[in-house]
């Protein structure tokens, strides 16, 4: 390995497939490199890049979940099985962080969950932006409603009824400290203005037969660190010259999410020194050795740590010929300690602390700590063609004290944007043999601009600190994304309003996706009672979704 070097300058996104499966191209091409003894590329189309590379993981979830007369969660047993493919890949961890994440944000104090890796005859399936943690929550925001329902309450009522407070305890028994749902669940309410638009929405249903609206508010907490403790370690190496300007290296890689930014901010902060004396050339090996992926949502946390720990070593050997020369500028400051032999080249190293957990014994603290947030979303459907449009989405998200608020928000942003595709609209379609037809962007239907919520409201909690991250912030890649299941149990409101008008029954299955093909099959009335289901052994299907 000390005779590689391998080198990042910047990567145009990148979502959990960059973790593994990129091997699928580097092990073939660097061995032809080496063999060879020349450069080799290769580089893949869309189409051959879905056949190869994987999806996020197809999940079911098996769930019974006990609840008293008011609605107060007692206990739940959950079987959860994700499709991992043909190979083991990341398939376990994702699992394991569905297990971590199936309550989403509600007390459950009686659990048993058990999760089943599934091999099958598709490509081998991978990471995802939230690692399995989105289809988790899944599952819970689907008990929720199953209570509501049957005990005649709303949703939201259930949801804010099981909510986590400070100090309870999870089904692993970490406890929560700072927890701030409560908080998060009352702005949003009160920035969304839910009650009012319920009782517009119910008028508006009542005068509209064919077009239907719904609004769903729902939480997220989403625990922040690699459930594989040996990953939770990052390290830096910042360089002063003798001008003054500053040269920092960390482990992180940056893929559009603004991380250098944030190292350069952090960095900067501590020095004391405007951000255009800092620069960040690329990540590489010779530079910090042995880095983690830079995933999990971790990776400002951990990096900024390193970058903050270099940077106070370099402080502190300045700090003689600052007092010296208080009235000094920082480049008087350097080369009065090279003059003086002192070393202006350090390096940092960060371990999360107080962090691991056992499976077997059920025992010790998975996760640093929790994100927090809450979003309430209104759709609209057309019951004719299952179409709909996202009319509003407000969120309220606790990122501590945010290192770069214009970052974070455009994250939440993305995120959001993001899990809608997971929620309504991408599907995968293989044939009864395991053939990908939904492959390359013209058979494979990804969000776009018109897919943004008309309007489009996200606000960042104050006064939530958090003392386990670098300057009180927080992690923010990961932990939106869920709350783009707001549009999913929006469209679910909808749908409920339109079989309430065709007389049909409000108990039905609408798995996600919530493409417009199930939206509409869902509107039962005259029209589709003349499609007959036939028996699922009388025929071979052409598709097959997963």
């Amino acid at each position: 390995m000390n005779r590689i070097v391998a080198r990042v300058k910047r990567m145009g996104g990148g979502f959990g497939g960059k973790e593994s499966r990129g091997m699928l191209v580097a092990l073939p091409v660097a061995f032809a490199a080496h063999k060879l003894n020349r450069p080799v590329r290769c580089m893949l189309d869309r189409d051959e890049d879905m056949q190869m590379t994987g999806t996020r993981h197809p999940f079911l979830i098996k769930y019974k979940v006990a609840a008293n007369k008011e609605g107060r969660i007692q206990g739940a047993i959950v079987n959860i099985y994700n499709n991992g493919g043909y190979s083991i890949d990341l398939s376990g961890p994702v699992v394991e962080r569905a297990m971590f994440h199936f309550e989403n944000a509600y007390y459950i104090p009686n659990v048993e969950v058990t999760g089943h890796v599934c091999r099958t005859n598709l490509p081998s399936n991978t990471a995802f932006r939230g690692f399995g943690g989105p289809q988790g929550m899944f599952g819970a925001e689907n008990m929720v409603r199953d209570i509501a329902y049957k005990l005649g309450k709303s949703p939201e009522e259930i949801s804010k009824l099981n909510l986590y407070q400070e100090n309870h305890a999870t089904h692993y028994g970490q406890v929560l400290t700072h927890c701030t749902l409560q908080r998060c669940w009352e702005e949003c309410i009160e920035k969304s203005n839910l009650a009012s638009r319920k009782i517009s929405i119910e008028n508006f249903n009542k005068q509209h037969r064919w077009r239907k609206r719904g609004i769903a508010i729902i939480p997220t907490k989403f625990g922040i660190a690699f459930t594989e403790k040996l990953l939770n370690q990052a390290g830096a190496l910042v360089h002063i010259y003798v001008d003054g300007s500053v040269l920092l290296s960390h482990g992180g890689t940056e893929m559009g999410q603004g991380l250098h930014t944030k190292m350069i901010q952090v960095a900067s902060r501590i020095l004391g020194i405007d951000v255009s004396k800092i620069h960040i050339s690329e990540t590489s090996t010779d530079k910090v050795p042995n880095t983690s992926a830079t995933a999990a949502s971790a990776g400002s946390d951990l990096n900024g740590m390193a970058v903050l720990e270099a940077c106070t070593t370099l402080i502190d050997r300045l700090k003689p010929y600052k007092e010296k020369k208080p009235d000094g500028k920082w480049e008087d400051w350097v080369i009065a300690a090279y003059l003086d032999r002192v070393s202006l080249s350090a390096t940092g190293f960060h371990a999360t602390p107080d962090i691991g957990y056992n499976f077997k014994t059920n025992t010790g603290k998975p996760f640093n700590y929790f994100t927090f947030g809450v979003a309430c979303t209104e759709i609209e459907i057309d019951c004719l063609s299952g179409d709909h449009q996202v009319l509003r989405t407000d969120i309220v998200m606790d990122l501590g004290e945010s290192i770069n608020p214009a970052i974070d928000i455009g994250q939440i942003e993305g995120a959001f944007v993001q899990g809608y595709g997971l929620f309504t609209i991408e599907e995968l379609i293989y044939s009864p043999t395991g053939t990908l037809y939904s492959r390359g962007p013209g058979a494979y239907k990804i969000p776009g601009f018109g897919d943004i919520p008309l309007e489009f409201n996200v606000s960042l909690l104050k006064g939530a600190p958090n003392p386990r991250a670098v300057y009180s912030s927080k992690a923010v890649g990961e932990p939106p994304l869920f709350l783009a299941s707001s549009a999913y149990f929006a469209i679910l409101e909808a749908i409920r309003a339109a079989r309430i008008d065709a007389g049909a029954p409000l108990e039905f299955r609408l798995d996600a996706p919530a493409t417009a093909a199930r939206i509409r099959m869902a509107c039962e009335d005259h029209i589709t009672k003349k499609l007959k289901e036939p028996e699922p052994a009388s025929y071979i299907p052409w598709n097959i979704v997963p």
